[in-house]
């Protein structure tokens, strides 16, 4: 572990440090869920204070959530090459101080989300947190294969926050949103891990490219992307069913099959050229995916 230098760092530099512990890419892929759910939820835009104040509770809540996660797995973190340069395993900022951090951002989080937005989704906001925190980091991530299966719950919390920042209640309509994330989780996290087996093999992370090989690890993420595209285009078996409500139409669908067709083709291409290239492909166009497709359902929203 190294030595602890944040002291000797500038204050700009010690900003950027905070800011990079809560990991502020996936923070900004979470809170877009959360606000297209917001606006499926709502069939529009809902009040301009409500989007406010919940993504401010979003970016605070997934902010803390990576700080403690980063603060948990500090020696972890030290011995892979792609974390080694976190703020805690550089130095940059104490453990203590990334703790402290990550606490006060949760409770911020569910203060704001309690008092502005309404308190369902400030409580869903705090499972979120404790399932990603305790559930994944503390005792799926080391001890099983499906650390990454379950864990994706967490990823997945933010969509049903926004539901019910904008509605006040969870319809089922917010589980098939909850699906979409929840599934995507494990074909984009284990394309990741097969590009950095190692670094899980020297860290002992049972990521399946570890305890079950890259080549079932593979075919594992086809079967998943299988069942993600399926679940994709649930919105359309709703539109024809009579009693049903009307959640996304062509607009979205469309582009979901188009996207979805992508993703089914560079998941049998990762089967067929089994390199890291491949792999890193795979990763990219997962993450364009999941945020094309929440895209794709924000303007099918606000222009049908």
């Amino acid at each position: 572990m190294a030595t602890y230098i944040g002291n000797t760092l500038s204050v700009e530099d010690q900003i950027r440090a905070y800011v990079e512990l809560t990991k502020p890419r996936i923070v900004v892929l979470l809170v877009f869920t959360c606000v297209t759910s917001m606006i499926v939820g709502a069939n529009g835009l809902p009040p301009v204070n409500i989007i406010l104040f919940t993504i401010m509770g979003g970016i605070l809540s997934a902010g803390g959530s990576s700080a403690i996660n980063q603060y948990i797995d500090r020696e972890m973190d030290a011995k892979m090459n792609r974390t080694a340069r976190r703020p805690i395993p550089s130095g940059r900022i104490s453990p203590m101080n990334a703790l402290i951090f990550g606490l006060s951002l949760i409770s911020w989080s569910v203060l704001i989300l309690g008092v502005f937005v309404n308190w369902l989704a400030a409580g869903l906001a705090l499972l979120g947190a404790v399932y990603y925190v305790v559930l994944y980091t503390l005792i799926l991530k080391r001890n099983t294969v499906v650390n990454i299966v379950i864990g994706g719950g967490a990823g997945a919390i933010p969509v049903l926050v926004g539901w019910a920042a904008a509605t006040g209640t969870l319809d089922p309509q917010a589980f098939v949103l909850f699906a979409i994330v929840f599934y995507w989780t494990p074909p984009h996290s284990w394309a990741l891990a097969i590009m950095v087996n190692k670094d899980y093999a020297a860290a002992n992370v049972p990521m399946m490219p570890v305890a079950r090989g890259e080549k079932v690890t593979r075919y594992q993420i086809l079967f998943y992307s299988i069942q993600l595209v399926i679940i994709t285009l649930v919105p359309g078996l709703m539109l024809l069913l009579p009693s049903a409500p009307v959640m996304l139409e062509w607009i979205y669908l469309s582009l979901a099959a188009l996207l979805g067709g992508g993703l089914i083709y560079m998941s049998i291409k990762l089967i067929q050229v089994a390199d890291k290239a491949t792999a890193r492909s795979v990763y990219k166009y997962s993450s364009a995916y999941l945020a094309f497709l929440f895209l794709a359902m924000m303007l099918d929203r606000l222009l049908l």
